[in-house]
């Protein structure tokens, strides 16, 4: 157990990038749709943060969610909907991952449209720089593994002050919006009727928060894990949701000419933002270059978490070629078999971005799908059990008298902003501009299904664990 507290918390709040990933998204709606978009989201993360942290207090294994199924559910359905859940949570990990590696390779792209001319902007050039943030991640959750834990503390700091770094030369150099375009205008650009559109916008805000069971699937490598974890998550949150607050704020006040900056050939706004702000490419492209550093780092603990998530998993048997995924190698006992799958389905939905030319909202769509619909299986059977009072083994960690109400309202937060993330951006559609996002996630668990019914010992040793308890 290398994980204590700090690192953890520079694990977790890393991870998230909220502030950080709040920029590639920000026009997805007006002010409005942002503003009280990113509060509605923020509120409904913090119900879900605690639903998951009285969960991980009483189960604190790297499966996370599935294995709290497992424990949670009548035993009739425990085998299925915990094999289940684990099935959409690594579908919902690994493109967690591919969404970190993604940003970090195109928003490179965007700096070498910024800066040479005579670039030939292709996006196949997107996909090999992905592919080389994933190989430095890869690096990092392997052979520089030993230093991760020390590493996750250092961008704890890095993380605060890049963001001091970014904001204060942002709101001191550009032209400043009026409070009213900020809080009250709406910029409706996607066809759909403004409150279906405030609705769709929520996916931007919603990504802004999503990973935070990242801490849990980090379990076992942590000390004091069933107190530690929800510490983690909770600051996280408050700290990224308060940094996150301040950065959407300050875009949309410092957003200039909105018209040049959806027009930007960098293919990234907030590089245009940048360059506005300060008059000059070499500032444009330092900011930038703090945003890329920030992004890359996050992607270490994505990797970290997914790899470890679709381990514990394989352990279980629950995926195909489970005996191979679920070996450790000594000394260092990481997954190194999961972290090589790992990077491998990274590698294969990175190509996403050569078919579609909304391949970053697909993506983000599926990391939303897929890890809500475990938030929502999970917290679905916790209020199940509270409802049929049922004895509950809770942790250190608990909500007490309030759990029942938290875990409703954590539920049909995570309800409404699933359902949404499945829409594509705009209502004039076509085969590159659809959200496939509903495809692959629909082909993933169908295939799984089939897996599931020729595999009859599939999470075997997940109903093993629900006896011995």
């Amino acid at each position: 157990r290398n994980f204590g507290l700090l690192p953890l918390l520079g694990f977790t709040t890393i991870m998230l990038c909220s502030w950080e990933s709040a920029f590639p998204g920000f026009l997805n709606g007006g002010g409005p749709t942002l503003i009280y978009g990113y509060i509605f989201c923020f509120l409904g993360t913090l119900a879900m943060c605690a639903s998951i942290s009285e969960m991980s207090s009483m189960y604190p294994t790297s499966g996370g969610q599935y294995h709290w199924v497992a424990l949670l559910a009548p035993p009739k359905w425990s085998k299925f909907l915990s094999w289940l859940t684990g099935w959409v949570s690594v579908l919902g990990w690994q493109a967690g991952c591919t969404s970190g590696t993604f940003l970090g390779g195109t928003i490179i792209q965007g700096l070498l449209v910024l800066n040479d001319p005579t670039y030939n902007y292709q996006k196949w050039h997107g996909i090999l720089l992905l592919y080389a943030v994933l190989l430095f991640t890869g690096f990092v959750n392997t052979i520089a593994v030993r230093i991760l834990p020390a590493l996750e503390g250092v961008i704890l700091v890095l993380h605060v002050l890049g963001f001091l770094a970014i904001l204060i030369p942002l709101v001191h150099l550009a032209l400043h919006s009026s409070a009213e375009f900020v809080f009250a205008t709406w910029e409706n650009f996607s066809g759909y009727p403004d409150g279906l559109s405030w609705f769709v916008g929520l996916t931007t805000s919603s990504v802004l928060f999503i990973g935070i069971d990242g801490a849990c699937h980090m379990a076992e490598e942590v000390k004091n894990a069933s107190i530690n974890v929800p510490r983690s998550m909770f600051f996280t949150i408050f700290l990224n949701g308060a940094l996150g607050f301040a950065m959407m704020v300050s875009i949309l006040f410092c957003i200039g000419d909105v018209e040049k900056a959806l027009a930007t050939s960098t293919g990234y706004r907030f590089i245009e933002i940048f360059r506005s702000a300060t008059q000059s490419n070499a500032g444009a492209t330092v900011m930038t270059s703090i945003l890329i550093a920030l992004i890359i780092f996050a992607t270490f603990g994505y990797v970290a978490s997914a790899s470890r998530q679709l381990w514990a998993f394989a352990r279980d048997r629950g995926l195909p070629l489970s005996d191979v995924l679920a070996k450790v190698e000594p000394p260092s006992a990481i997954p190194l078999h999961a972290i090589a799958l790992t990077a491998f389905i990274n590698a294969l939905l990175g190509l996403i971005n050569i078919g579609s030319t909304v391949a970053f909202n697909a993506i983000l769509s599926l990391v939303a799908a897929g890890l809500f619909s475990s938030y929502i299986i999970s917290i679905s059977l916790m209020i199940r059990k509270r409802l049929a009072k049922e004895h509950i083994p809770f942790g250190p960690w608990n909500m007490g008298r309030y759990g029942l109400a938290i875990n409703v309202y954590a539920l049909l937060y995570t309800i409404i902003v699933t359902m949404f993330s499945f829409f594509p951006p705009a209502t004039r559609v076509t085969a590159v501009s659809m959200n496939w996002s509903c495809a692959v996630y629909g082909g993933v668990v169908i295939f799984g299904l089939l897996f599931w019914v020729i595999r009859p010992k599939a999470m075997e040793r997940t109903a093993d664990r629900q006896k011995s308890c």
